[in-house]
């Protein structure tokens, strides 16, 4: 089943969280420090918060949008598919992203929207493994 990812930067994981949780009626799929997902079959939704590095709560802020899908080979459908279209892609494999490891492809819209459509390969369950990798501008991920 393919899902809509949403990811936000919020000011405080721990009250966004508790927020989420009662609003989507659903605990956290994961928690990490200054990160949390929920991962909800209805409706289909991976929803990622995180702390935002320059951010001010009262000023809603999207990360990035995406789509999860159930395999590599359904990431690779859509690089061929958004590739024959003429979109700018830039490809990830075996990327550390939100405390696990995902094969992914990210475009951007007109306004400069960030989506991506990605699958997980490796929940890495452990809190000491890697969560993002991050450039200068923002971070990549998450």
């Amino acid at each position: 089943m393919n899902k809509v990812h949403i990811s936000l930067n919020v000011s405080d994981v721990k009250i966004s969280q508790k927020f989420y949780e009662t609003f989507l009626e659903s605990p956290a799929h994961k928690v990490r420090p200054g990160y949390a997902n929920f991962d909800l079959n209805d409706p289909p939704l991976k929803l990622a918060i995180q702390e935002g590095k320059s951010f001010q709560m009262g000023e809603g802020q999207v990360s990035h949008l995406g789509i999860q899908v159930p395999t590599a080979d359904d990431v690779e459908a859509a690089i061929d598919r958004l590739s024959e279209a003429g979109f700018h892609l830039k490809e990830e494999k075996d990327e550390v992203c939100c405390y696990a490891k995902q094969d992914k492809v990210w475009v951007q819209d007109p306004d400069g929207n960030r989506w991506e459509v990605y699958t997980i390969t490796d929940e890495m369950e452990t809190v000491e493994e890697t969560s993002c990798s991050t450039t200068e501008k923002q971070t990549v991920c998450c």
